[in-house]
């Protein structure tokens, strides 16, 4: 019902699982796709000027940008160092912080950024990763207010998306998280680039600066 025909779109991160569905989407609409196709090396925190002006390059135009390369390490917050905070950090923050400023420059309509519902519901072992989500939700909802009305900028929050063998690793959680949705399963990466392609479009054309959490539910449960 979206159709996105000639549109470009470059989709940071897109080697990964999340990013390439979201990928997938796009081109499922008929937006022409530029994957970049880090996702842990930090690179964009300060090579942003060089991915958006190649990614330009290849058709001429950028419509959209997808903020998606990111890192979830695991570290108990008692035991983490400067340099792993600063690490996820870099990555998660200044890496979107970075592109966005650098896709500003040219035409582009809509910016979006992968955030976390743990950027407001924190995990263990993940003080960095929520600390970084939440502060890349924020950092949409300034640029929306500096940048508009020539750029939409957005916030996609994804609950537990399901990637191969995540049930054989993680049974527990797996099945506390399908017990707990409303709606009684994992994400998909599907589910993630269809919010996305909603954000680009213009069925979205009067938002902007807000959070889109797609979670199956679980932030309506009640946690007491």
């Amino acid at each position: 019902m979206i159709d996105l025909s000639g549109k470009v779109v470059l989709v940071t991160g897109a080697g990964g699982g999340l990013g390439a569905g979201i990928a997938r989407r796009f081109s499922d609409a008929g937006a022409l796709v530029v994957r970049h196709n880090g996702i842990a090396d930090g690179d964009l925190r300060t090579d942003a000027e060089r991915v958006v002006s190649a990614a330009f390059g290849v058709h001429g135009r950028l419509d959209f940008v997808v903020n998606n390369a990111g890192v979830q390490p695991v570290e108990p917050l008692p035991d983490m160092t400067v340099a792993q905070w600063q690490s996820v950090v870099d990555t998660n923050l200044t890496g979107p912080f970075a592109v966005t400023q650098a896709a500003a420059r040219f035409s582009v309509s809509s910016i979006t950024h992968i955030a976390s519902i743990e950027g407001s519901h924190p995990a263990l072992g993940h003080a960095h990763y929520s600390a970084s989500k939440a502060a890349l939700i924020m950092h949409a909802r300034a640029a929306a207010l500096e940048y508009g009305p020539r750029i939409r900028v957005n916030t996609v929050s994804p609950g537990l998306i399901d990637r191969p063998g995540i049930s054989a690793e993680w049974p527990e959680g797996v099945a506390r998280w399908r017990a707990a949705a409303p709606l009684g399963r994992l994400g998909s990466s599907e589910d993630i680039g269809n919010a996305c392609v909603f954000l680009a479009s213009d069925l979205a054309s009067w938002i902007t600066g807000h959070d889109l959490i797609v979670d199956g539910g679980v932030t309506a449960r009640p946690t007491w």
